[in-house]
């Protein structure tokens, strides 16, 4: 396994973004190989990725594919492997999927990754700028600004913006039904809408959000019970939960277990630090 260094830090967004944006985040990465492999596992949100440094995807669309930047994470249905050389470091957008192509301008679409071509690229010369002096809070404030712009030039659709905040609170262990409820609004009008922004079902979200769930407690805690965790997080049993979680892994919940516990030695033998602002 390549041997990283890692500093990941997160930013909070400002009120006015709560609702798009889930946060901003800063990671840089140190590999001790020319070239090294890491991989992006599935979750409930899609992301806008700046980066600085050289970055692939490889094995999500076969063969290997150099990244523009920035480019769209989009809900991934698979884990993605990502390949890049000696430093990289990242400025992410953690954006709900119902927000994100509407606060782009973009039409939606069920993209792992998505290279675009949009305004939004002109960002790139000022935070490489500021990411090479070391000033990573101004290269955030840069971010921030131009979303906060963004954001006050889309129309608020309160039907979303309730639906999401439903699927949130009950981290997708919620029906649909009750989701259209919160919403104010009937479940194929719901549907309908929720496609329009995110490209996925309400359902499809609500799946990655649950399993996004096991995979973090099975990170932090490698020997929890399955069968604690399928009752907890609304599956129909312990076996759903491990289809579900094979489906989006490509492994087993066990599989990933003993692969963490190895990892997180790994990680302890090298040196991970994690700050959040």
């Amino acid at each position: 396994m390549p041997s990283f260094k890692i500093t990941h830090q997160e930013f909070e967004p400002p009120e006015e973004l709560k609702d798009t944006i889930r946060c901003f985040w800063y990671e840089s990465r140190d590999s001790k190989e020319l070239q090294s492999d890491f991989e992006v596992m599935p979750d409930g949100y899609a992301e806008i990725i700046f980066y600085f440094g050289s970055l692939s995807s490889t094995g999500y669309n076969e063969g290997i594919e150099p990244l523009p930047s920035p480019f769209i994470m989009g809900l991934l249905n698979q884990p993605a492997i990502l390949t890049t050389q000696n430093r990289l470091e990242i400025i992410g957008i953690r954006c709900f999927p119902w927000t994100i192509f509407d606060l782009l301008g973009l039409p939606s679409g069920k993209d792992g990754m998505r290279i675009i071509e949009h305004p939004i690229a002109r960002l790139q010369t000022l935070l490489t700028s500021r990411i090479k002096k070391g000033n990573i809070n101004d290269a955030i404030t840069q971010v921030t600004a131009y979303f906060l712009t963004a954001r006050s030039g889309i129309a608020t659709d309160s039907l979303l913006f309730k639906a999401g905040a439903a699927m949130n609170e009950a981290n997708g262990k919620i029906p649909v039904s009750e989701v259209a409820a919160a919403a104010h609004a009937t479940i194929r009008t719901l549907e309908r809408k929720f496609k329009q922004s995110s490209g996925y079902s309400v359902k499809d979200v609500s799946g990655l959000m649950r399993f996004e769930q096991v995979r973090n407690q099975l990170w932090h805690y490698p020997d929890s019970s399955l069968a604690a965790l399928a009752h907890e997080l609304g599956y129909t049993d312990q076996s759903h939960l491990s289809r579900e979680f094979k489906r989006y892994s490509g492994t087993t919940p066990a599989a990933f277990s003993r692969n963490t516990k190895k990892r997180k030695q790994d990680i302890e033998n090298d040196f991970v630090a994690f700050v959040q602002s």
